[in-house]
């Protein structure tokens, strides 16, 4: 049932309006991501002291979580997606001017702020633009992000090519998205906030959420496996060469950002608690194809079938969370990543402590039961409309 909500837009123009918001984050963000070399080599960074300065984004994020959750119940969500949008670009400009290792700590820290605040926003406003349409429109959203982490690389890739220095570069960027921000913004969706009880900064997801909470850190636990990892897989187990190791990996995003954009059509088809399902049993049946017979071929597939299982889960738990009850959209979202974002962070480190103690493949195997816990607690899931 399509719900009647008065607009000034046509669900159409929200749908664009949205989804250029979707591309700003995702463009900006794999702005920063390609130019990582360039600012190590730039402050005389080992990779030791990058990956403690690299630490300040999810310190930043995961800070920011509760503080925009609160936002969201007192603003609307377009207010805060503008402001974030324009926050993330502001950083991203300043990113370019740092010339020592604090600079760029603290640009960092506001980096994954903003980032937490754009992107909360975005899927409460996506959430929103999806109750005016009756069939799935959500993991085509985040399809889209992911094509703008590409074209973002590739433009990134361009710069670094002709020397382009990250100070112009992600100057010209910020200015782009900047402008894009503010002419789409009359596109977004006019929503009044439903206020969180009085002296409560961070809501916890409700019971009824309480599974697809969990089902969000085990699907958010394999994809920053796979970022982290997934080359090192094929160098250190599949014993392929440095120049092709990304191949796994290219592999799975590849996957990924295809099976968002089939993932509308399958759910319209399929419904929401059958993907899920199989998306759980193909995040289980990729990391122990890849465990149990470590070829290059055989790595390859299995990584193939991780990025399809992992493609879609985060939007459909977003979509189900946006029918909470009790709380409005935003504060539903954001304590439901918080959970999510936990597994985020703290599963991939887990994966070295063990590849150390013993080794990677059973690291890799240990990841597979995620899939496997997901298809359980899809058992309980309500996917009713």
């Amino acid at each position: 049932m399509i719900v009647q909500i008065p607009i000034a837009k046509s669900p159409k123009q929200l749908r664009i309006g949205n989804a250029i918001f979707f591309f700003i984050s995702g463009f900006s963000y794999a702005t920063w991501a390609s130019r990582i070399p360039t600012i190590q080599f730039q402050l005389h960074l080992n990779e030791a002291q990058l990956g403690a300065v690299l630490f300040a984004l999810p310190i930043g994020l995961m800070f920011t979580l509760p503080i925009t959750g609160r936002l969201l119940g007192i603003y609307s969500s377009r207010s805060v997606l503008l402001f974030g949008a324009l926050f993330i670009n502001v950083v991203l400009s300043l990113i370019g001017l740092t010339v020592n290792v604090w600079q760029l700590v603290i640009t960092l820290f506001c980096l994954g702020s903003a980032r937490n605040l754009l992107n909360i926003s975005i899927n409460a406003q996506a959430v929103g633009v999806q109750k005016l349409h009756e069939k799935s429109i959500m993991t085509t959203f985040h399809g889209i992000w992911s094509l703008a982490g590409f074209a973002g690389a590739a433009v990134g890739y361009v710069a670094v090519y002709y020397n382009i220095s990250p100070r112009y570069h992600f100057l010209a960027v910020s200015i782009l998205m900047i402008l894009f921000s503010l002419y789409f913004f009359r596109d977004t969706l006019h929503e009044k906030p439903l206020p969180q009880p009085k002296g409560r900064l961070f809501a916890l997801p409700e019971r009824s959420l309480l599974n697809f909470a969990f089902i969000c850190f085990a699907s958010m636990a394999c994809e920053n496996t796979m970022y982290d990892w997934s080359g090192i897989y094929f160098e250190k187990v599949i014993h392929v060469t440095k120049s092709t190791a990304t191949m796994g990996f290219v592999a799975y995003m590849i996957a990924m950002t295809s099976g968002r954009f089939i993932g509308d059509w399958l759910i319209n088809r399929f419904g929401v608690k059958t993907l899920l399902k199989f998306s759980g049993v193909f995040i289980f049946c990729g990391l122990l194809l890849a465990v149990l017979v470590p070829y290059v071929l055989t790595g390859i597939i299995g990584f193939i079938l991780v990025g399809l299982g992992v493609s879609c889960i985060v939007p459909m738990v977003f979509q189900i969370a946006g029918r909470s009850t009790k709380l409005n959209s935003g504060p539903a979202l954001a304590s439901i990543s918080t959970i999510g974002y936990i597994g985020f962070l703290l599963v991939p480190p887990f994966v070295g402590f063990v590849a150390q103690a013993f080794s990677l493949r059973l690291s890799f195997g240990i990841i597979a039961l995620f899939g496997g816990l997901i298809v359980l607690l899809v058992r309980k899931v309500d996917d009713r409309h």
